[in-house]
């Protein structure tokens, strides 16, 4: 799991174009907080890792969701679609199902 932790961690980071430092400034840490981590010498606490999930825009189950890439992009699809009719909707999973083919 701390394997799996620090891997996605950094997935993320690097996705959003953040370097460790940034981060960790971000989140009121010192600057090589991130680095330990994805290092493997430290683990965050419960409330940093919520920091961690809001820093990122994404729930604690989209971070752990390995099947999920890209959790930020597929959150904004999601929020963006909400706004669409049925039929747009209807559209967009036609076009999904002959992408995947």
């Amino acid at each position: 799991m701390e394997d799996f932790f620090r891997q996605r961690l950094a997935q993320l980071r690097i996705q959003k174009g953040i370097s460790a430092r940034d981060m960790s400034l971000s989140l009121g840490q010192s600057e090589s907080y991130i680095n330990k981590i994805e290092n493997g010498k430290a683990f965050p606490s419960m409330q940093i890792f919520f920091y961690i999930c809001e820093y990122f825009n994404i729930t604690p189950k989209d971070f752990f969701d390995a099947e999920n890439h890209n959790p930020v992009i597929l959150d904004g699809l999601i929020n963006d679609m909400k706004t669409l009719t049925s039929n747009q909707i209807a559209c967009i999973a036609c076009m999904i199902k002959e992408l995947k083919r």
